[in-house]
C-alpha cells in the first residue's frame, strides 16, 4: 500500500519515478496481484493517470484492462474503473483533453496568454489532431479482436450504474472513431442491437440519454442496423420519450430523439413504410400546435421544431419513390398535419428560419398531390380582407426586402404547387387574362407580372421561373398566355406579354434578368407551334438572337448566348412553316450564313458546361449560397437535356434530308396502317375462332348430357315395359273370370286387395308418365336452344343440314301426336267391348236370382266394370306414351349424331382459320422486314427511330404461340 500512497500523491524518500515507470509498475501489479483490492487500487490509479499520460497508459495497460473486464466480472467497482480508463484512452473529447493538458495555477487564476491568438489556435488544433490520432490508434487496437466489442455488449446487461454508464460511453466513443468496423461487429453479434435498445427503457435518465447518443452513432449510414432498430419498437419508444419531455418545448433529449429518428428514416424506404403503416405520422400532429402568442421562442424550441419539420420532409422527399411519397402525403392530409403546417405558415411571430423551413415542408407535402394542392389553394391568410396564401407568399417572393432564403422557399412552394397540377396552372394563368382581372384585388398574375418587370434582377428571375412553371407541359395554358395584353404607358397601345418579354431582353439588362426571361421564353414556345409563330412574327426577334449568338463576348455572356441558341433552335424544330420569311429552311440558311453551324452548336453547349447547371440538376429545391448563383431552374435543366441533341440534329439536316425523312415517315405511316389493318383482322379472326371453340365446347357438353339422359330414359322405359306386362296379365285374368263365371261369383271373386294394388300401380304409372312428359318438354327446349345456337353460328359455318334434321325431328313429333290419336280411338273400342261383356253377364243371371238381388248385382257389376275400363284406358295411354318415348329417344340419338358431325365441321373450320392466320403472319413478317430496312435507312440518315413496331411484333408472336398451345 505504500506504493499506492506514493503514486496517489504521498511523499516518498528518494528520487521520484517517471510517469512511464509508474504506469509500468501499476500494470505489473494489475497482472500479478492475487488480491482483488490490490488490482482495484492499481486500476483506479491507471484511471487517474490516463488523461495526463494517455500515450503511456494506452500502450502499456490496454491488454491488462481488457483482461480485468474478462476475469473480474463479479466486482462492479473494478469493472467501472477499467471501463472509465478505456474511455479516457479512446475518447477524443476536446474539452476533456484541454482540461487534461492545460494546468491551473495555484492561485486559481489562469496565466495571462503571452502568445498571439492565432498561434494559440494553431497549437490547439495541433493538439486536437494529435488527440484524434491517438483515439483512432487505440480504437483500432481495441477492435482488432471482435470479441472485445462482444465483451462490452455483455457488460451492458449489468444493471449496476458504475458498469453500464461507462460501458455506454466507451461504445459510443468506439463508434465515433471507427464506426463502420464497429457497426459490422455489432451487426453479427447475437442480440447485439437488442441489448442496446434496452438502454432506452432504463429508468435512469443519464443512461437513457447517453443511450440515445450511442444509437445515433450506431445507425449512421447503415440500413441493416436501421431496420433492426426500427423493428425493435424504436419508433414507439422515441415518440413516447418526445411526448414525455414536452415535444417541441422539451430540452436536448427531444433533439437527440429527433436526430435518431432522422437517422432511421432518411433514405430508408423500408423504415419509412413501417413508420407510415404504424400510424406514427398521426402522432406528429401535436408537435406543430402553435399558440397565438409566438414571441420569445427559446433556441432549443427552434432547434426542436426545425428537426421536426425535417422529419416530415424526409417522409415526402422528392428523392423517395413516388408511391411512398404519395401515400405519406395522403396520410398527412387525412390526419390534419398539413392543416397544422398551414396554420404555422400563416401565424404571426414565428421565427424566420422556422417559417422558411415550414414553407419548404408544406411545399414537399403538396408536391404532386392533387388533393393537397387543392387544399393549399383554398387556404387564406388571416388578413382584412382575407387573401389566398399563395398571393401572400408571392408578395414575399417579389419583395426585395425579404430574406434571400425565404424568397427561395416561396419560389419552391409555388413550383411544388404547380407540379403536375394543370388545374392550378389554369387558375394562375386565368388571373392574367383580361376577362378575369379584378382591379380591386391583387392576384397572383399581377404579382408575377410586377416581379417580371421589376428593377430587382432577383425578382425578375423568380417571377420568370414561377411563370414558366405555370406553363410546364401544358399546351393549353401556353396558348392562353398569348392573349395577355399589357399597358406599358399612357397613350400607347397595349403589347402582348410575349412582346414585352422580348423588349426587355433586347434592352440589355442584367445577366440574371436575361437568363430568367430566356428560360421563360424557351419553356413557353417549346412544343407549341402557335407560340413559335407569334414569336417569329416580330421582325426584330430573329436578328437580335443571331446577333447575340454571333458576337464574341466575355465569360459572363456565354450563358446568355447559349440560351439564345437554344431559343432559336426551338423556333426551328417546332416551326410549322406558316411564315414565309422564317421557315425551317430559311432559318437554317440564316444560321449557316450569320453564325455557322459548328459555332451555333458550340454556343448551345455552353449551357450544360456551366458550373451551376449540374448543381441545379441534382434536386428540385432551389438551394443557392448567394443571389448571384440563381441562374438555373431544375425543370429547365431537364428541358435542356431533352432538346440539346434534337436541335443539333435539326440544324445539321439539309432540306433534301428532311424531304427524305418525310417520305420515309409517310411510308412508315402507310406500312403502319397496313400492319394495323392486318392486326385488326387477326384480332377479329381470333375472336371468331374463340367463339367457335366455345360453341364446340358447349355442344360437346350438351351432347354428353343428352347421352346420359338417353341412357337413363332407356332404363326407365324398360322398367315401364315390365310394369305394363304385369298389369296386362292381371287385366286379362280378370276379364276371363268375368266371362266364364256367374255374376255372384264375379262380384265376390274380385278381391279388394287386388283393386287397391291396381290403384297403387296406376298411381305410380301416372307419376312416371308425368316425369316422362317433363323430360320430353326439357328435350324439346334443349333442341330449340341448339337450333337457335346453330342459327346464330350460321355466319361462321354452314348449318343447313342441322336445320333439316331439326325439321325432320319436328315432323316426327307431329306423327307421334297422330299415333296418340289412333290409340285413343282403339281405347274407345275396348270400352265398347267391355260394356258388351257386362251386358252378357247380366242376362245369364236372370233365371237364378230375384229382382232385388239382380239390381244390387247390376250396380256392383257396373261399378266394377267402370273401374276395370278406367284401368284399361290408363294402361293403354301409358303404352302409347312408351311408344312415344321410344320414338323421342331415337330422335334424340339422331340429334346427338348431328351434333357430332357439326363439331367435326367446326374443327375443320378452326384449322382453316389457323392456316389463314399463318398466311397473314407470313405477310406480316414480310412487312416487318420492309419496315426494318426502312428504319435502317432512317438510322443511316441520323434520324431517331422508335422500336414500338418491334415491340408489337413480339407481342403478336407471343399471342400466336398462346393460340398454338390452346389448339
Amino acid at each position: 500500500m505504500n506504493f499506492f500512497r506514493g503514486v496517489m500523491g504521498g511523499q516518498a524518500a528518494g528520487p521520484q519515478p517517471s510517469g512511464a515507470e509508474t504506469i509500468q509498475k501499476l500494470c505489473d501489479r494489475v497482472a500479478s496481484s492475487t488480491l482483488l483490492e490490490d488490482r482495484r487500487d492499481a486500476v483506479r490509479a491507471l484511471k487517474s493517470l490516463s488523461k495526463k499520460y494517455r500515450m503511456e497508459v494506452g500502450t502499456q495497460a490496454m491488454e491488462h484492462l481488457i483482461n480485468i473486464l474478462q476475469t473480474d466480472r463479479s466486482d462492479s467497482e473494478i469493472l467501472g474503473y477499467a471501463l472509465d480508463t478505456l474511455y479516457n484512452l479512446i475518447c477524443n473529447d476536446e474539452e476533456e483533453e484541454q482540461d487534461a493538458v492545460t494546468p491551473i495555477p495555484a492561485s486559481g487564476k489562469h496565466k495571462n496568454v503571452s502568445m498571439p491568438e492565432i498561434l494559440e489556435k494553431e497549437q490547439d488544433e495541433a493538439m486536437q489532431k494529435q488527440s484524434d490520432d491517438l483515439g483512432a490508434q487505440f480504437t483500432e487496437q481495441f477492435i482488432q479482436d471482435p470479441e472485445h466489442i462482444t465483451l462490452i455488449l455483455s457488460l451492458l446487461e449489468e444493471f449496476d450504474f458504475h458498469v453500464r454508464w461507462p460501458g455506454v460511453k466507451l461504445l459510443t466513443a468506439l463508434l465515433k472513431n471507427q464506426g463502420v468496423q464497429v457497426q459490422g461487429i455489432i451487426l453479427v453479434s447475437p442480440m447485439g442491437v437488442s441489448r442496446l435498445m434496452d438502454l432506452l427503457a432504463d429508468s435512469r435518465e443519464v443512461i437513457r440519454n447517453d443511450g440515445l447518443l450511442l444509437l445515433q452513432q450506431l445507425t449512421k449510414s447503415n440500413a441493416a442496423i436501421q431496420k433492426i432498430v426500427a423493428f425493435e419498437s424504436a419508433f414507439e419508444r422515441l415518440l413516447d420519450i418526445i411526448t414525455e419531455e414536452g415535444s417541441s418545448d422539451g430540452g436536448i433529449v427531444v433533439e437527440d430523439c429527433l436526430l435518431l429518428l432522422l437517422n432511421l428514416l432518411k433514405n430508408n424506404s423500408s423504415n419509412q413504410n413501417f413508420f407510415k403503416e404504424g400510424s406514427y405520422i398521426q402522432r406528429m400532429k401535436p408537435w406543430f400546435e402553435v399558440g397565438d402568442d409566438n414571441s420569445g421562442w427559446s433556441a432549443q424550441k427552434v432547434t426542436n421544431l426545425h428537426l421536426m419539420l425535417q422529419l416530415v420532409r424526409v417522409m415526402v422527399s422528392p428523392v423517395n419513390s413516388p408511391g411512398a411519397s404519395a401515400s405519406c402525403q395522403k396520410s398527412m392530409y387525412q390526419c390534419g398535419l398539413l392543416q397544422q403546417l398551414c396554420t404555422i405558415l400563416m401565424a404571426t411571430g414565428v421565427p424566420a428560419d422556422i417559417l422558411t423551413e415550414t414553407i419548404n415542408t408544406v411545399s414537399e407535402v403538396i408536391r404532386g398531390s392533387q388533393v393537397n394542392q387543392d387544399y393549399f389553394a383554398s387556404v387564406n391568410a388571416p388578413s382584412n380582407p382575407p387573401r389566398p396564401a399563395i398571393v401572400v407568399l408571392l408578395m414575399s417572393m417579389v419583395n426585395e426586402r425579404q430574406p434571400f432564403v425565404l424568397r427561395c422557399a416561396v419560389l419552391y412552394c409555388f413550383q411544388c404547387f404547380l407540379y403536375k397540377n394543370q388545374k392550378g396552372q389554369g387558375e394562375i394563368v386565368a388571373t392574367l387574362l383580361p376577362s378575369t382581372i379584378d382591379a380591386n384585388s391583387i392576384s397572383a398574375g399581377q404579382l408575377l407580372c410586377g416581379g417580371l418587370f421589376s428593377a430587382d434582377s432577383l425578382s425578375n428571375w423568380c417571377a420568370s421561373v414561377a411563370l414558366a412553371h405555370a406553363l410546364q407541359d401544358n399546351l393549353t395554358q401556353k396558348e392562353q398566355l398569348l392573349r395577355v395584353q399589357l399597358a406599358t404607358s399612357l397613350g400607347k397601345p397595349p403589347v402582348s406579354l410575349l412582346q414585352q418579354c422580348t423588349n426587355i431582353l433586347s434592352q440589355g439588362s442584367k445577366v440574371q434578368t436575361r437568363v430568367g426571361l430566356l428560360m421563360l421564353l424557351c419553356t413557353w414556345i417549346n412544343n407549341c407551334p402557335i407560340a413559335v409563330t407569334h414569336f417569329l412574327h416580330n421582325q426584330e426577334n430573329v436578328p437580335f438572337l443571331t446577333a447575340q449568338i454571333s458576337e464574341n463576348l466575355g465569360e459572363d455572356e456565354r450563358l446568355v448566348q447559349g440560351l439564345c441558341a437554344l431559343l432559336l433552335g426551338i423556333c426551328i424544330f417546332y416551326n410549322d412553316n406558316s411564315l414565309e420569311n422564317y421557315t425551317k429552311d430559311k432559318l437554317k440558311q440564316l444560321i449557316e450564313k450569320r453564325i455557322g453551324k459548328e459555332n451555333f452548336v458550340e454556343k448551345l453547349g455552353f449551357i450544360t458546361k456551366h458550373e451551376l447547371y449540374s448543381r441545379a440538376a441534382q434536386k428540385p429545391q432551389p438551394v443557392f449560397l448567394s443571389p448571384e448563383q440563381m441562374l438555373f431552374d431544375h425543370e429547365f435543366t431537364k428541358l435542356v437535356k431533352e432538346l440539346e441533341g434534337v436541335i443539333t440534329k435539326a440544324v445539321h439536316k439539309s432540306s433534301e434530308d428532311e424531304k427524305k425523312e418525310e417520305d420515309v415517315k409517310k411510308t412508315l405511316e402507310q406500312h403502319d396502317n397496313i400492319v394495323m389493318q392486318y392486326k385488326d383482322l387477326i384480332r377479329e379472326q381470333d375472336a371468331q375462332i374463340q367463339e367457335l371453340k366455345e360453341q364446340v365446347a358447349t355442344m360437346t357438353s350438351q351432347s354428353e348430357q343428352m347421352q346420359t339422359t338417353v341412357t337413363q330414359q332407356l332404363s326407365q322405359i324398360q322398367q315401364h315395359k315390365d310394369q305394363y306386362n304385369i298389369i296386362k296379365l292381371k287385366l286379362g285374368k280378370d276379364s276371363q273370370s268375368q266371362a266364364n263365371s256367374q255374376a255372384d261369383s264375379q262380384v265376390n271373386g274380385l278381391q279388394t286387395e287386388e283393386l287397391s294394388q291396381l290403384r297403387e300401380d296406376l298411381e305410380k304409372l301416372r307419376q312416371q308418365h308425368t316425369l316422362l312428359q317433363t323430360q320430353l318438354s326439357d328435350k324439346d327446349a334443349l333442341i330449340n336452344t341448339l337450333k337457335s345456337e346453330t342459327a346464330e353460328g350460321s355466319a361462321a359455318s354452314d348449318n343447313t343440314e342441322m336445320l333439316k334434321e331439326l325439321d325432320a325431328l319436328r315432323s316426327r313429333v307431329h306423327s307421334q301426336a297422330t299415333e296418340i290419336d289412333q290409340m285413343k280411338t282403339e281405347k274407345q273400342e275396348l270400352l265398347r267391348k267391355a260394356e258388351a261383356m257386362s251386358s252378357e253377364a247380366v242376362s245369364s243371371s236372370d233365371g237364378s236370382l230375384d229382382a232385388a238381388k239382380m239390381a244390387e248385382v247390376e250396380s256392383r257389376l257396373a261399378a266394377q266394370t267402370s273401374e276395370t275400363e278406367r284401368l284399361k284406358e290408363e294402361s293403354k295411354s301409358l303404352s302409347k306414351s312408351r311408344v312415344d318415348l321410344d320414338q323421342q329417344l331415337a330422335a334424340a340419338t339422331s340429334t346427338a349424331a348431328i351434333l357430332q358431325t357439326e363439331k367435326a365441321q367446326l374443327q375443320t373450320e378452326v384449322q382453316e382459320s389457323k392456316k389463314e392466320q399463318d398466311d397473314l403472319l407470313m405477310l406480316l413478317a414480310d412487312q416487318d422486314q420492309k419496315i426494318h430496312s426502312l428504319k435502317q435507312k432512317l438510322k443511316a440518315l441520323g434520324e431517331p427511330v422508335d422500336d414500338e413496331d418491334d415491340l408489337d411484333a413480339r407481342d403478336q408472336t407471343d399471342d400466336d404461340e398462346e393460340d398454338d398451345d390452346e389448339d
